[in-house]
């Protein structure tokens, strides 16, 4: 990468008109040396740049002629040119400004005449200027002029009148030139800018014009000037059609004007006041005003007039030191009152961000006011004041609003209200932290929820005024809380940023105060602690952004943090190592340090970080179990701040470690950062490399002291050479036969880096390496089969990186070759697999790179071969060849054409038609379209498409627009005709018809991209003409409205987007209101409802959403979006309520297509305003009686219930983060409010009739999912007119519907709307309108209604911040009061279980919430005597007297479930207080136990479960409580009976939780089975149950083995005869095949029994028993779950870690991934078959291993004879993770070592004999197979090719280790032999370096 050399900046050159070079021809003097000459020269040159330093010579010659003391004619003629000059200039000319800054400085001697000069040309401009799209030369003239340019500026103020009078004229044509163009975008947009800048330079100009009295002379041109401008400018504030930046600059103007116009300048206030009030009285108000401002002086302004009327008042008028007066400080005022009216008007987002700036703006405004001094507004504008009140509930109303700048202006409204009130008390001189108003400000920001978003940036500015320290005093645990926010991604800035303000500003208080360094230790325990305890202990994404925005943040607060952060995380790491779920201590340093290198922090980086951690920590980091650990390890050697910063050689073999086990990593994510990661060491290689290579050629210049000439430069970069030699060699090397997409991905990409950051040297720019030198003939075959896999992203990298290489580099030499890579391409265009004309569309984009392709294709060409054009050699190959190509396959594609017209059924299993498509796009999409050279060749092949195109549709519409495509096979006489037989499936007639009809719209999308239009027919360039493209446009309105196949229409949608992209760009005005055409067609089609239209009424409107959507969302956003508002309109009159029964279908059509426009991204927020109206019908349309409107409605509303209240980011589906405050809502959408009021009353009044008839109202459901998003928030203000109060009793009565889920809905809607409290009031308020056991008549819905309302709110409360606090104690123990007055609906008086069931609920809440206040002691509950009727509850119900019901009694098994809950709690309750006397049980375990129902039973397994678990992990800071000793029996006769599947597990769970010597022995006594039969049972239930038994029966069975393991040996052998049943048990639980669950069950239990079976010094198994298990681990090493993955790493780390195996790796006892783990097993496996002495018995089945067990002699034949019949849509079990040969490297490498080592031969002559004989009969057939097949296999036949790829490595790497046994070749040449991957390409390659 070579220094690159600065853009040069383009300057056009100046020049002058005939006349004027002729003048200064005449008056240049023959010395060169007078102005004449000077200018002569300048205007002669072409370089614009070199003509600046003529321009500076200017004034210096000017200055020596002033010396003299003469204007001589040649001066002033010169002068006069110079006026020329600068008036021909483009505004955005350099050399303009240049002029303009050089004449700033002309003597004052010339000044008079060059004015004159300036002023007669501006004149003659003026005057000339007659055109109308000349003008906007003149405006930016006039504009330059008065900016900065002493000469423009009095030539303007000579020409005032002639300004202002052009700039009149010029706004009238323009604007009147913009209303007859309306339609035309193009056009239209340049007016209007034209218009925008007129209006500006006319403000400019009275704002900067010279004797403003001049203005004033009423009746003089100017004024009529003045006037007029005035008038349209009033006007253009009101014209809706113009662009809002020109009505927010005519805003700004017309204030000026008036300003300017207005005498005296004292009532100028009053006038504008009158103005924005619309109170202006015409007697009284001037003359002109009224005349020119008649639309602004009446009652009717338009409110976006009004607002940019206020934009106009602050920002034109003059706020600073008090000059505008008492009346300036009540018109502030009444500006602020209407932008508080706007605010509830406005709801366009552009208006709504226009208005937050405006506020913004005028706190900014009260601000320098208030500093002036002014008493009068100090009460007006102080913290408890009304508008500083408006003003919050707009910041708190606002500051979640979708769009981020009007959240920002939130923020400033904010800060600024702080500051307003910090001047209103100022003199009085108190704190402001103690102020009253800051103070509850402060406490009401704290007590909001932190998922608002708003709260941040508030408690950001209260820190900056009242300092943290008082808002630590409120919240000492703040850090922490906003720490533990920060695992939500979308509040992560937000909170980061928070955090910065706060310990900056805590950082600068501490300093202030010490007196000496030991502030540093608070700062650290408040901010640096809890951050380690999450790096250490908080979930992966709250680690993750933690690293990424608070840890730099604190380190450039204070550096010096970092030591101290390391010192104890150093102590940390060796006892918290981490976890796959895990970073531990280890990644917390290693995130810590990786941070602080990449910004600088570790000043010397090569020495000091390395001294901070240890190398074999680095190591363990980089195959850590964790994948950030691995990523932040890895981040740790290749970030640096400084970019030439030297690779040392440590880091480079660290890399190297790193490269060879974690390319296959299943995380894009991970895979990402690994590249990324690795192309900035590699940009840091190069730039070293630039810098060492100038040190290397000025060795003698350097001090010896410097740290990069430690080492001679040469020696660094043949190290670098040599590292990133290496670096490619495994990267080729991991493309390996067989290798997984991971894999691929991750080689290619940091391939392709290579070649990107390393490219090709051109002049004398020197790299240090380049790839090509390392790509021989294999490596480039391996990068042309990257092309044939099923992974469409390693195709791109693998062609992206064959096109970065040298383009001599990829030319095949052989024509033969070239010619059947063409056919196979050919062959896979028509494959019936879709992805293999994926394929085939890269092998011919890359064949049309060769040179010799033309004359390899001379046998597929019908027409005559193509000449090259001229220019561009390689360019011109490149398009010639790809012309060739289109032609070849354009050729192919009209016979399958024809013929499929014939018989689409042979085409669809034969040739179907799609892939040829795909490769003629493919081959478009490559070539520079837009400027090529053989245009007359292109043209009839463009037109010939076309015509081909629409035939192939025409085959395959019939089958996509039938009303049932999935299922539909065409009838085909044809091939029935021809005596043929056709087998063909309905799936791949469809695939057929679809994919054609996709691509076919990609293609004509494509042409219609890229192509550029002709104008006119007789035009020489471009490629379609109009008609084609209203052709095109046709066929996609065709398809889209008529197709039935959602993957047709879906494609087709996409071409047509690229369409109406063109289209709204194109200069040709027909083809440019097309689709305001088509939109208008179709909307009308929509509404007339003709029986006869085409349109699908099914699918939800299948294509015709789509249609619209293409229409509108390329419809240019910067203007007034007509088409959408057109089309909204129209859809929500359709959606609406209609009694006429002909508009079912056009009503179904707008209420999808309004589903489809609210779910467009692209829309926005434009889209915002009619989300009102979009909710009415969908609520409205859920009433009706049809079907498909309800249907639709409901979609729609999903729909807008996304839109308003964001994507659902968690699993409650009521979570806080997808609602919003009511307050918020209603004044985004205010027409909803009184809409959803009367709604929702309509319903409540009639929910329960008093004659029992059922409503169901279906809106109550619809309005209730609304209503219970919304919430009240603390920050809501009193005396809203939107409050959600009204709400409350309608939510109430709801809950009396007659339907269960509407009652339950009521119920959750309510709370939101009660605050919090008010809740115990509203419980108690309820529970008082239950009835009494007396009362006679009582609806049981209404019971249940209230008491759901009941139990939603209290658990509501339960779970608010007041739960620790005196009040909350309080208000439970008074609701805990109101409860016990209803008990007897507790009971069996009420008869009801449903009722029943909820009241229990509620006591049970009560009994949680009180018993978690007084911490299990229950004084409170006690106190009230509430236990003692809970018992009285458990003791009278159906647990203890039994059930008289059945199944069919509605309600029991929830009225099952909450007694049972009930029942446990007051078990757990005895316990708690009588500690070892189990006294006063209302209920035992056992009892609850054998009840005869499940959910009964469940649920208590289910809590015992949770108490055995925690008592087995030892997490419990108790041991299990006396109630629980001693059941290990009753478990034990559970387990035998039980016979649902459910409680079974839960049993199984909980048997293995508990200690076998607790419950074992027993088995005789309770289950008369000994434990060797209890064994056997357990076995059995492993092998025949469903799978989550078998699983949990497996653990048991585990865990029973290895209890007789540890016993004596008597024991240990009366389970030896069913351990080998066990072992196949756990080898049949290892299938790829099998559930996740069972897999994991397995590696569990491997990992529990590693000691006993695996590593043990003396085995208890068999060797073949042994190995069998450690297949096993190996198997689930390379399982595609990565959970299984992990959980069999477990079992590896296991095994290293015993005193018997520790010594065979470096990383015992460390957690390492599983990719190195299945390395780091076999090494183990093979150390302890020699600690065995078992080798010779092994070495047969590890030899097996190698070879293929299952992949012998006659498996390759008949996998080689097989006929590949693939279906669509059929899947087969496929692991796309494993790679067999990493694992045979891995076996190969340490079996080569073992038997390096050994000294004798472990295997006997005929066992020798008998592999040699078998591999080598295998290798021969393998080598047969390979040579039958045809040529390029590797893309005809890639998976045969592959497996027998595949199965010759491992054959040879057998071949190779009999080999050594034979002792045929030495060990060095078999190494060689080996790793030579490069000179044969089916060579096995294997790793340089050593095992872990």
């Amino acid at each position: 990468m070579g220094v690159k050399k600065k853009k040069e900046t383009q300057v056009t050159s100046l020049t002058v008109c005939h006349q004027d070079l002729e003048t200064l021809k005449t008056l240049a003097d023959v010395e060169g040396q007078n102005l004449a000459s000077l200018l002569l020269h300048c205007v002669q040159l072409t370089d614009g740049v070199a003509q600046i330093c003529y321009v500076k010579q200017i004034v210096p010659l000017l200055e020596k002629a002033n010396k003299n003391g003469t204007c001589d004619p040649t001066i002033r003629s010169c002068l006069d040119i110079l006026a020329g000059i600068y008036l021909s200039l483009n505004l955005k000319n350099p050399l303009k400004k240049v002029l303009a800054s050089s004449l700033n400085g002309l003597p004052e001697f010339f000044l008079i005449e060059a004015t004159q000069s300036f002023t007669s040309r501006l004149q003659e401009e003026l005057n000339t200027s007659t055109d109308l799209y000349s003008y906007r030369k003149v405006i930016d003239n006039i504009s330059s002029c008065m900016e900065n340019f002493d000469l423009g500026r009095s030539s303007v103020n000579n020409l005032l009148e002639n300004v202002l009078h052009f700039l009149q004229k010029s706004l009238i044509e323009i604007s009147e030139e913009n209303r007859k163009l309306a339609g035309n975008h193009i056009v239209q947009t340049q007016l209007m800018n034209d218009l925008l800048v007129s209006i500006r330079v006319s403000v400019m100009l009275v704002q900067k014009v010279q004797g403003s009295q001049r203005l004033h002379l009423t009746n003089s041109p100017t004024w009529q000037s003045m006037c007029g401008l005035l008038s349209m400018f009033a006007n253009f504030l009101s014209d809706d059609g113009l662009l809002q930046t020109i009505q927010s600059t005519s805003g700004l103007a017309v204030i000026l004007f008036i300003k300017a116009m207005f005498h005296p300048s004292e009532e100028i206030p009053d006038l504008i006041s009158s103005v924005l009030l619309r109170s202006v009285d015409p007697a009284s108000a001037p003359e002109w005003l009224v005349s020119c401002c008649q639309s602004l002086c009446c009652a009717d302004v338009p409110p976006s007039a009004l607002l940019f009327l206020c934009q106009g008042t602050l920002t034109m008028l003059d706020w600073q030191q008090g000059r505008m007066g008492p009346s300036g400080e009540a018109l502030l005022l009444n500006t602020v009152h209407v932008l508080f009216t706007l605010s509830s008007q406005i709801k366009e987002s552009t208006l709504e961000m226009f208005l937050s700036r405006i506020l913004a703006s005028w706190t900014n405004s009260a601000i320098q006011v208030l500093d002036s001094g002014s008493p009068g507004l100090k009460d007006s504008l102080n913290g408890n004041a009304d508008v500083v009140r408006r003003l919050l509930d707009y910041v708190y109303t606002h500051w979640e609003h979708p769009l981020d700048a009007l959240r920002h202006q939130t923020k400033i409204i904010f800060r600024n209200i702080l500051q307003m009130h910090q001047l209103t008390v100022k003199e009085s001189g108190s704190d402001l932290s103690a102020d009253r108003f800051i103070f509850e400000l402060t406490e009401s920001l704290l007590q909001l929820e932190w998922h608002s978003k708003g709260k941040y940036s508030c408690l950001g500015c209260l820190v900056d005024f009242i300092g943290i320290e008082h808002i630590l005093a409120l919240a000492k645990t703040i850090p922490s809380q906003i720490l533990e926010v920060m695992g939500d991604q979308s509040l992560v800035p937000y909170a980061s940023d928070l955090l910065e303000t706060m310990f900056k500003n805590h950082k600068s208080h501490l300093k202030s105060q010490a007196v000496d360094s030991t502030w540093i230790d608070k700062w650290h325990e408040t901010w640096v602690s809890p951050l380690l305890r999450v790096l250490c202990e908080g979930n992966l994404d709250q680690k993750s952004y933690v690293i990424d925005y608070y840890l730099p943040k604190l380190l450039n607060c204070n550096p010096e943090s970092l030591t101290y952060m390391v010192k104890i995380l150093q102590a940390s790491a060796d006892a918290k190592t981490g976890s796959y779920d895990s970073r531990g201590a280890l990644g917390a340093l290693m995130a810590c340090l990786r941070t602080a290198r990449a910004h600088g922090h570790l000043q010397s980086a090569t020495d000091a970080w390395r001294d901070l951690v240890s190398s074999a920590r680095i190591k363990q980091g980089l195959i850590h179990q964790h994948c950030q650990v691995r990523i932040d390890t890895l981040g740790l050697l290749c970030e640096s701040n400084r970019s030439t910063e030297i690779v040392s050689t440590e880091e480079m073999q660290w890399i190297q470690f790193f490269i060879t086990y974690n390319l296959n990593s299943q995380s894009p994510g991970v895979r990402q950062q690994i590249c990324s990661l690795l192309k900035k060491l590699f940009c840091r290689i190069q730039e070293g490399s630039q810098v060492l290579y100038k040190l290397e050629q000025s060795k003698s210049k350097h001090e010896p002291g410097n740290e990069s000439t430690r080492q001679d430069p040469s020696v660094s970069l043949r190290q670098y050479k040599n590292f990133m030699s290496s670096i490619c060699n495994s990267l080729f090397e991991a493309l390996f036969p067989g290798s997984s997409y991971p894999t691929r991905f991750s080689a290619l990409t940091i391939l392709g880096s290579i070649a990107e950051v390393f490219p090709v040297p051109e002049g004398r720019v020197q790299t240090v390496y380049q790839l090509s030198h390392d790509i021989d003939v294999g490596r480039f075959q391996t990068l042309m089969e990257c092309l044939t896999g099923t992974f469409e992203e390693v195709k791109i990298l693998a062609f992206d990186l064959l096109m970065k290489l040298p383009k001599t580099f990829v030319q095949f030499q052989d024509s033969v070759k070239l010619q059947g890579l063409f056919q196979a391409a050919l062959e896979l265009s028509t494959s019936t697999k879709p992805y293999d004309c994926v394929t085939a569309s890269y092998l011919l984009n890359f064949l049309i790179w060769q040179n010799a392709l033309p004359s390899s294709l001379s046998a597929y060409l019908k027409t005559q071969r193509v000449a090259c054009g001229d220019g561009d050699k390689s360019a011109a190959v490149v398009e010639s060849n790809t012309l060739i190509v289109i032609k070849c396959l354009l050729e192919n594609l009209e016979e399958e054409v024809s013929r499929a017209e014939n018989s689409l059924l042979q085409a669809a299993a034969s040739f179907p038609m799609y892939g040829r498509v795909h490769c003629i796009t493919g081959a478009l999409r490559k070539l520079p379209l837009n400027s090529l050279q053989l245009v007359s060749e292109w043209r009839p092949v463009v037109e010939k498409l076309l015509v081909t195109s629409y035939r192939l549709s025409a085959v395959v519409s019939p089958v996509i627009q039938s009303s049932s495509p999935e299922g539909l096979i065409p009838n085909d006489t044809d091939a029935g005709k021809e005596g043929k037989t056709c087998d063909v499936t309905a799936q791949m007639v469809l695939v057929c018809c679809w994919r054609s009809m996709k691509e076919v719209a990609l293609l004509l999308g494509s042409l219609c991209q890229l192509l550029p239009t002709r104008p006119a027919p007789g035009a020489p360039v471009g490629l379609l003409t109009v008609e084609q493209v209203k052709e095109i446009g046709d066929y996609f309105k065709q398809h889209l409205l008529q197709s039935r196949h959602r993957g047709a229409f879906e494609l087709a949608y996409t071409g047509f987007v690229k369409l109406t992209e063109i289209l709204n760009r194109c200069p040709n005005v027909s083809l440019q209101k097309l689709p305001e055409e088509w939109l208008l067609n179709v909307l009308e089609e929509i509404k007339c409802c003709d029986p006869s239209s085409k349109l699908c009424a099914t699918r939800r409107s299948a294509g015709i959403p789509f249609y619209i959507q293409a229409l509108l969302a390329s419809e240019p956003k910067k203007g007034k979006t007509d088409l959408l508002k057109i089309t909204m309109k129209e859809l929500i009159s359709l959606a609406g309520p209609t009694d006429d029964s002909q508009s079912t279908v056009p009503k179904v059509h707008a209420l999808n297509i309004l589903r489809a426009l609210f779910r467009d991204t692209r829309l926005g927020e434009i889209i915002i305003p009619y989300v009102a109206d979009g909710t009415k019908a969908a609520i409205l349309g859920f009433t009706s009686p049809v079907w498909a409107v309800r249907n639709s409605s409901t979609l729609l509303f999903s729909t807008l219930i996304t839109r308003i209240f964001g994507v659902k980011r968690g699993k409650d589906e009521l979570s806080k983060k997808n609602r919003m405050t009511g307050s918020e809502f209603f004044s985004r959408f205010p027409e909803l409010y009184p809409f959803l009021l009367k709604q929702l009353e309509a319903v409540a009044n009639s929910v329960d009739s008093d004659t029992g008839e059922l409503n169901r109202h279906p809106s109550m459901f619809l309005l209730l999912l609304v209503l219970g998003r919304l919430y009240p928030s603390p920050m809501d203000g009193t005396c809203s007119a939107l409050s959600m109060a009204p709400f409350i009793p309608f939510i109430m009565r709801c809950g009396r519907s007659p339907v269960y889920r509407s009652r339950e809905m009521a119920a959750r809607a309510l709370v939101p709307f009660v605050m919090m409290d008010e809740i115990p009031n509203t419980i108690q308020t309820l529970l008082a309108k239950l009835p009494d056991c007396t009362d006679q008549c009582f609806r049981q819905n209404h019971i249940h209604g209230t008491l759901l309302q009941v139990f939603h709110l209290l658990q509501a409360f339960s779970d608010s911040k007041y739960r620790m606090n005196t009040y909350f104690q309080q208000e439970l123990a008074d609701v805990a009061v109101c409860t016990k007055a209803k008990l007897w609906l507790a009971k069996r008086q009420n008869p009801c279980l449903v009722t029943r069931a909820v009241y229990i609920d509620i006591l049970f809440l009560l009994t949680c919430c009180l018993d978690r206040l007084s911490k299990g002691n229950q004084p409170v509950l006690e106190h009230l005597g509430f236990w003692e009727e809970v018992r009285r509850i458990i003791s009278g119900s159906e647990l203890i007297t039994g059930f008289p019901y059945n199944y069919t009694v509605p309600g029991l098994p929830q009225y099952l479930q909450s007694l049972t809950k009930l029942a446990i709690a007051a078990v757990w309750a005895v316990a708690a207080q009588a500690g070892e006397q189990n006294r006063d049980v209302p209920i035992s375990f056992p009892q609850l136990l054998e009840s005869s129902f499940p959910e009964v039973r469940l649920l208590t397994l289910e809590a015992l479960l949770e108490r055995f678990s925690t008592a087995a992990s030892a997490l419990g800071e108790k041991g299990l409580p006396p109630l629980l000793w001693n059941m290990g029996g009753t478990f034990l006769t559970l387990v035998l009976k039980e016979n649902h599947p459910e409680c079974l597990c839960k049993i199984l769970k909980i048997l293995h939780c508990l200690d076998p010597s607790e419950w074992l022995p027993q088995t005789e006594h309770r289950v008369h089975l000994s434990p060797k039969e209890f064994l056997i049972w357990t076995m059995d239930i492993a092998s025949h149950e469903r799978s989550e038994i078998q699983s949990e029966a497996l653990r048991l069975t585990s865990r029973v083995i290895a209890y007789h393991m540890q016993m004596c040996d008597e024991t240990r052998d009366l389970v030896a005869p069913n351990l080998q049943q066990w072992v196949q048990l756990v080898v049949s639980s290892c299938g790829d095949h099998l559930p996740t669950e069972s897999r994991l069950a397995a590696a569990e239990v491997l990992a529990s029994t590693a000691p006993f079976f695996l590593t043990n010094p003396q085995p208890i198994l068999g060797l073949q028993d042994t190995l069998a298990l450690w297949k096993c681990v190996l198997t689930l090493l390379q399982s595609e779950e990565q959970v299984v993955r992990d959980a069999a790493t477990e079992t590896v780390m296991t095994a290293m870690s015993q005193e018997n195996t520790c010594q065979s790796t470096e990383f015992a006892f460390c957690q390492v991934d599983a990719s190195s783990a299945l390395d780091l097993a076999l090494a183990v496996l093979c150390d302890l078959l020699q600690q065995w002495n078992q080798l010779t018995p092994g070495l047969p089945v590890l030899l097996g291993w190698l070879l293929g067990e299952g992949e012998g002699l006659v498996a390759c034949e008949e996998k080689a004879h097989q006929v590949e019949e693939d279906y669509p849509f059929e899947k087969t079990e496929i692991n796309f993770w494993a790679e067999t040969l990493i694992f045979v490297k891995y076996l190969y490498k340490h079996l080569f070592r073992l038997l390096c080592e050994s000294s004798w031969c472990p295997l006997s002559p005929e066992m020798l004999r008998h592999f040699q004989r078998t591999a080598s009969e295998q290798h021969h057939l393998l080598s047969q197979l390979l040579r039958v097949l045809p040529p390029t296999a590797e893309f005809l036949k890639t998976a045969e090719f592959t497996r027998l790829r595949i199965q010759e490595e491992r054959t040879l790497a057998c071949l190779r280790l009999l080999a050594i046994l034979e002792g045929e070749e030495g060990e060095d040449t078999l190494v060689l032999r080996a790793l030579d991957s490069s000179a044969a390409a089916n060579q096995l390659t294997l790793p340089t370096e050593t095992a872990c």
